[in-house]
């Protein structure tokens, strides 16, 4: 195994599978496997990590964090050690807390990698298997058809018109033909039969035989080089620094105000005012923000993926909660993509078939009754070719579910042809396959050339109708061949439109045998003009695949969000209007439909200016879907859109959110989007809108949440500023450094984790220029919650000195009953924030409605609050650092009768705000 790919493509097939110990059958298991222990699993290793030392480090050097430390420098100068400590345990806490967040951030978007497998159809013992692409080893030989990725450094083998991107390595967006004759051709990685990993297949089928995988492949040596690059920043994490730049600036503003307050109105000591005015910068900057907002997406990723959504990058999240159209495809998508052979249509005579699902259990019938197939040659003659023009094959998985290696559409020809008690594969073997045409968009056919055993040939050729009879002149009749007429013509157009009205799409099949004497010694004389020509209609099939049950439900809930769906299919106009009206998407089968040929004509704006209307796009070619995408984005619209082939690719690229199917999708179209649907189902997409929604709704919740404690704070500073400190400071630094850390860490988390809030999906999509502070965000948190939290957290303040004989006797401004006092403020800060991070669940809806206790995050971080509160309350130590001391049951009385009123005052503002706009939404 010493030869290089390059040395290899110079020998014949035999000597290169002699020299990588293989042959045409494949490996065995046993010798795969010890394969795989000697050259390692077939990926790409990831780049050396980023310093774990210096990410951790990084936490503690921003221009806030160096202000603490200058801060807590300073306290310990001016004689305060305790608070000049507590500065820095703040500093550390919020260090630890950052890290631990991106950490954690990190972990869960690692771990959507591991459930995006990709796969390789390889031959083990003869059999074709499919196994995972880190499980192919070098001797493996493995088949290939439009649409994947190249999984290894390989030679072909077979090639069938096969064209190959290189573009990933070469640069070079020409496809590159690709044949078993060996031609050095110009360049790197030019030569004619060898195909390398991360390239893909965009026309065509093959057989290789892998050489060299993993690391040892041409882009694993590439990808040494690239691998360590920086990602940019998204919109939302641009909005998040600018944001954070804002508040900290307000902050930094405020403290510098109040240090001026307290030099000159109260007459502080400097260093004692610069103290004062640092603890109200911690309190108001948003020391927790970035971290927990990214954890937040990071739950919101993994959240969408239990629900069948795999997004590959954060920040998408923040796109899917903007989506205003959706542009799907039919098959699969919107139906169950089980698709069904229940007619035969022969020019003569109609057939049914029995049973459903990729399974062999029906039959074919006439009037009732099993066929005999040696009374129905003609019948025959198209399950015959229905099996041989078929790349696909269907086997029984794991799980006892029928597992497809291939499409839909050509398996549920092999599962008709089985119905009949024909074996695809005797059949190979029976008729060898010469040559293939492969499918395309174009043509709309597929063709096989097979070889009878009388030696002559049988071109066999299935496809559209329309695109199928411009092919033929002759047509298959009970009495035999005769030349193709207009009635002819005519009945099967019929056919196919009664077929169409019933939702079922049609694919026809046709022939042509050529005589031995007239069958090219080289293959490659044969082409699509001259084999597609002179062939014989034989008939149609006919095959259903139901709507998803829970299709309507998902349809209703995106034309309640102002979300529009615009199926966008390769199917006939009539079977994709019928189906869009049955399942919601229009409101009738008389909506208007484009078909691909009336698109091509059209002009930007008499596109948009049809998308005005109800729309249907039928019988459009992959490549099409880019020109709907890029009109309507020009419309202003955030567009989601499907796709699962490789044309789709520049449409999946394009979208605002491109949209993979993780069952039939090909490699090339998974690479191409954001986001991949692990059941192919569109109810998934609307799903992941509603969880993009609700992520981008809870960081704003956590924002609310975190600004509001910042006036309970505030507040009885203000009063200790404004009355020239006849006040006494009613909250300590110390005090504000502890609220700042025991209310806004813990139960933000439990914020960012919350579910959906019902009515989400009932609103209109946000705006792209919308901003997470917005007005209602600032009212509610400084102007509502804020100004409640701080009138009772300064009247539990005077609860205490009136026990103690105010007004009668000076507020106090030291001792234990000063203590006692600012102890009480702190507590009353922590009990309404107790009430506030209830209230913050929801914008509008009721919180019952989410289930009271049912955010355990939110439960666990309020009983930790209380336990830091009655530690601070009762334990020695934190009583000397914090100044605190313990409460009567007086106090706790008051305490305790805090957040049931918040909690029922602000329920009663979210009713007359659902009852005013008639809305149950957020």
């Amino acid at each position: 195994m010493a030869k290089t790919p390059q040395e290899l493509a110079k020998l014949s097939h035999d000597a290169v599978l002699d020299d990588l110990q293989t042959s045409n059958d494949g490996l065995t298991a046993a010798e795969a496997k010890a394969r795989l222990e000697k050259f390692g699993p077939n990926e790409i290793q990831k780049g050396k990590k980023k310093s774990q030392l210096l990410a951790f480090l990084k936490n503690f050097t921003s221009l806030m964090a160096i202000l603490l430390w200058v801060g807590g420098i300073i306290a310990i100068v001016a004689g305060m050690p305790e608070l000049g400590i507590a500065i820095w345990c703040v500093n550390l806490i919020n260090g630890v807390f950052s890290y631990w967040q991106e950490f954690a951030a990190q972990k869960a978007t690692d771990s959507l990698m591991k459930m995006l497998p990709t796969y390789v159809h390889v031959r083990r013992e003869g059999k074709l298997v499919q196994i995972d692409t880190t499980e192919l080893v070098p001797g493996d030989i493995f088949a290939l058809q439009a649409g994947d990725s190249i999984s290894a450094d390989a030679l072909l083998l077979e090639a069938s018109s096969m064209q190959v991107d290189q573009s990933a390595l070469t640069g070079e967006s020409v496809p590159e033909s690709k044949s078993v004759k060996y031609d050095p051709g110009e360049g790197q990685f030019a030569e004619a039969n060898l195909i390398y990993a991360g390239t893909t297949v965009g026309a065509g089928t093959g057989l290789a035989v892998a050489i060299s995988t993993g690391m040892d492949s041409e882009f694993g040596k590439i990808a040494k080089l690239t691998q360590n690059q920086e990602s940019a920043d998204g919109p939302l994490q641009i909005e998040l620094n600018r944001l954070t730049q804002q508040l900290s600036m307000i902050a930094i503003g405020i403290g510098i105000l109040f240090f001026v307050l307290a030099v000159t109105i109260v007459h502080y000591p400097v260093a004692k005012a610069f103290i004062f005015a640092l603890g109200m910068i911690v309190a108001f900057i948003p020391e927790g923000l970035l971290p927990t907002v990214t954890l937040s997406l990071a739950q919101g990723v993994q959240r969408m993926a239990k629900k069948h959504a795999l997004v590959k990058e954060l920040n998408s999240v923040e796109t899917l909660g903007e989506t205003t159209v959706i542009c799907s495809d039919k098959t699969g998508t919107l139906t169950q993509n089980a698709m069904t052979v229940n007619h035969i249509w022969l020019p003569f005579r109609e057939f049914g078939v029995t049973g459903n699902g990729f399974v062999a259990n029906g039959e074919i019938k006439f009037r009732g009754r099993k066929v005999d197939l040696s009374l129905q040659p003609e019948l025959k003659l198209l399950l015959e070719i229905s099996a041989l023009d078929n790349d696909t094959r269907v086997q029984q998985g794991d799980d006892g579910k029928p597992k497809l290696l291939g499409t839909p559409t050509e398996a549920a020809m092999i599962i008709m042809a089985e119905k009949a008690g024909m074996d695809a594969d005797e059949l190979g073997k029976q008729m060898p396959r010469l040559k293939e045409l492969t499918f395309d968009s174009d043509r709309k056919r597929m063709t096989t050339i097979n070889k009878l055993p009388d030696g002559s040939a049988r071109i066999c050729v299935k496809g559209s109708l329309g695109d199928m009879l411009t092919q033929c002149d002759t047509i298959l009749d009970k009495d035999g061949v005769r030349p193709l007429v207009d009635n002819d013509i005519e009945r099967a157009g019929r056919a196919e439109h009664d077929y169409a009205k019933a939702g079922l799409r049609t694919l026809a099949v046709a022939y042509r045998d050529v005589p031995a004497d007239q069958v090219p010694d080289d293959l490659n004389d044969w082409n699509i003009k001259n084999v597609e020509i002179n062939l014989t209609l034989i008939g149609q099939a006919a095959m259903a695949d139901p709507a998803r049950p829970e299709i309507f439900e998902a349809v209703r809930k995106c034309h309640e969000a102002s979300i529009r769906i615009i199926m966008v299919t390769g199917d006939s106009p009539v079977v994709a209007s019928n189906v869009a009206a049955q399942i919601g998407i229009v409101s009738s089968n008389k909506a208007r439909v484009i078909t691909g040929m009336e698109l091509a004509d059209m002009s930007e704006d008499d596109l948009k200016a049809a998308f005005k209307d109800e729309l249907i796009f039928a019988r459009v070619a992959p490549e099409q879907k880019y020109k709907i995408v890029s009109t309507l984005q020009d419309m202003g619209e955030i567009v989601a859109s499907t796709g699962d082939g490789v044309n789709d690719a520049p449409a999946l690229k394009k979208a605002d959110i491109g949209v993979a199917m993780g069952v039939t999708g090909t490699d090339v179209a998974k690479d191409a989007a954001d986001m991949i649907l692990t059941d192919d189902n569109f109810a998934s997409i609307v799903a992941a809108i509603e969880e993009g929604r609700t992520v981008y709704n809870n960081i704003q919740k956590f924002l609310t949440y975190i600004l509001n404690s910042n006036v309970g704070e505030a507040v009885p500073s203000i009063l200790f500023l404004l009355s020239r400190g006849l006040i006494p400071l009613p909250l300590t630094v110390m005090q504000i450094l502890t609220i700042d850390l025991g209310t806004d860490m813990l139960p933000a988390l439990g914020l960012g984790a919350e579910r959906a809030e019902p009515g989400i999906m009932s609103e209109a999509p946000r705006s792209r220029k919308a901003h997470l502070l917005t007005k209602n965000v600032l009212w509610r948190a400084f102007a509502w919650y804020g100004l409640m939290g701080g009138a009772i957290s300064t009247a539990g303040y005077f609860f205490v000195n009136h026990m103690h004989g105010w007004p009668n006797v000076a507020l106090a401004s030291s001792g234990s009953i000063y203590i006692e006092a600012t102890t009480m403020t702190l507590a009353a800060v922590v009990f309404c924030q107790i009430a506030n991070v209830m209230n913050c669940r929801t914008n509008r809806a009721s919180v019952f409605s989410l289930g009271l206790f049912r955010n355990w995050k939110i439960n666990t971080g309020i009983i930790v609050e209380v336990l830091i509160l009655v530690a601070l309350m009762h334990a020695p130590v934190l009583q000397g650092v914090f100044q605190t001391g313990p409460l009567g049951w007086a106090e706790w009385l008051f305490l305790i009768c805090i957040p049931i009123p918040v909690f029922l005052i602000e329920e009663f503002r979210k009713w007359v705000v659902r009852r005013s706009s008639n809305k149950p939404a957020i």
